[in-house]
């Protein structure tokens, strides 16, 4: 049963990875087709991400009231219905309408189960739940390049809204495997709350940490294309593909890491991903024609991405103990949607001016700044838990 458990949270996180590509592998379509700017994209955006910052803030609170598998489930279902709402709509404004229910399920979920599986479960199930991710980030460009062929972009979200509904249904038929695992922030205390969470000694270090993190991993997967057309000389086409490189790595590096991630632990597999990640980033910064270093290069940086973010949500409890994970972990979430939400826009700003070569050196000050915050915040709960 506790197997049966662990492959329904594998297969929640897929449909946490689902939606996430289609509005941005089927925009070019979708803004003629609706008639509008193509940078109305940024509103979708804008909605779909304060949806999840607000409901990551909540998650605590909601995860304390109703349970994981509680949350799990109508946050599936959220999403279904977002998806179902996208594919009948016909006007901007439909697509304004339901990013609220998406954003809002999405940031639920991902705080919910990455809190769930810090407590009860190694951080190479960590790297694998996040691998599922990909997995499904990878799968539902190919389902709407079907449909743009063989239909509409509007037939893509529904195929999707309904792979989305079938997970629900499963999660739903099978909430009995949870008891298998404790649930133990649903009911057990008081929820912590967010200004309590941030007094916490090293918080504020590690949410900067990862808002430095997620703003370098947002502006790898929204700039690759432009990167290697404006500053590589690649042919757009040909550029759309490459971008799927960074996603290869990420996707193939969690994988790879569940395998070591018990035996170095969580401090040590972010220092690894760091010096991967720099170095894919000096392969960008090469001053080379052969187009073959920088595609590399993304897949590096991708593989170096790969342990980052699920081990600085599995060491949570361990730095600040169990009771204080989820209001953390929701925090953290917030903090992580703040980073990709601006920081890749602010890119696209600096570099329209100064030149698309920029974006190496433009992750590179994010990543140190999430290295030093990282070494920060075990430095001093560290410190805490020897007092203790």
């Amino acid at each position: 049963m506790t197997t049966l458990l662990l492959i329904l949270i594998y297969i929640a996180f897929i449909s946490l990875g689902l939606p996430d590509p289609l509005v941005g592998s089927s925009w070019p379509v979708m803004h003629t087709s609706l008639n509008v700017p193509v940078s109305y994209m940024g509103f979708i955006t804008l909605i779909t991400s304060g949806g999840t910052i607000v409901s990551s803030l909540m998650s605590d609170r909601l995860t304390h009231k109703l349970g994981t598998k509680y949350v799990t489930v109508i946050s599936v279902f959220m999403t279904a219905a977002a998806m179902i709402g996208f594919s009948y709509s016909s006007s901007f404004w439909m697509l304004l309408l339901f990013s609220v229910p998406y954003g809002l399920g999405a940031g639920s979920i991902d705080a919910a189960l990455n809190n769930f599986v810090a407590l009860h479960y190694s951080s190479r199930h960590m790297s694998w739940l996040h691998c599922m991710w990909g997995v499904g980030t990878i799968f539902s460009p190919f389902v709407m390049n079907y449909a743009l062929h063989t239909s509409s972009w509007n037939m893509g979200f529904r195929y999707v809204g309904i792979i989305q509904f079938i997970i629900g249904v499963i999660l739903t038929l099978t909430l009995g495997v949870w008891k298998v695992k404790e649930d133990t922030v649903s009911g057990s205390q008081a929820p912590v709350g967010i200004i309590n969470a941030l007094k916490i000694k090293g918080v504020p270090a590690l949410l900067l940490a990862f808002f430095a993190y997620c703003s370098a991993e947002g502006i790898s997967m929204g700039w690759a294309s432009t990167y290697f057309v404006h500053s590589r000389g690649v042919e757009p086409k040909q550029a759309a593909t490459l971008a799927s490189l960074f996603f290869i790595g990420i996707t193939l590096g969690r994988f790879l890491s569940g395998f070591i991630m018990n035996r170095l632990g969580d401090h040590n597999m972010i220092r690894l991903g760091t010096s991967v990640l720099i170095l894919g980033l000096i392969m960008l910064l090469l001053p080379v024609d052969l187009k073959i270093i920088p595609m590399a290069g993304f897949i590096i940086v991708g593989l170096g991405c790969a342990p980052v973010y699920p081990c600085i949500i599995h060491s949570t409890p361990d730095n600040f103990g169990a009771e204080n994970s989820g209001a953390i972990i929701g925090i953290q979430m917030a903090s992580a949607y703040v980073g990709s939400t601006f920081m890749p826009p602010l890119f696209g700003v600096i570099a329209s001016r100064i030149g698309f070569w920029i974006m190496p050196v433009y992750i590179l000050f994010f990543v140190i700044l999430m290295i030093t915050m990282v070494e920060v915040t075990f430095r001093i709960t560290g410190r805490h838990k020897e007092v203790i």
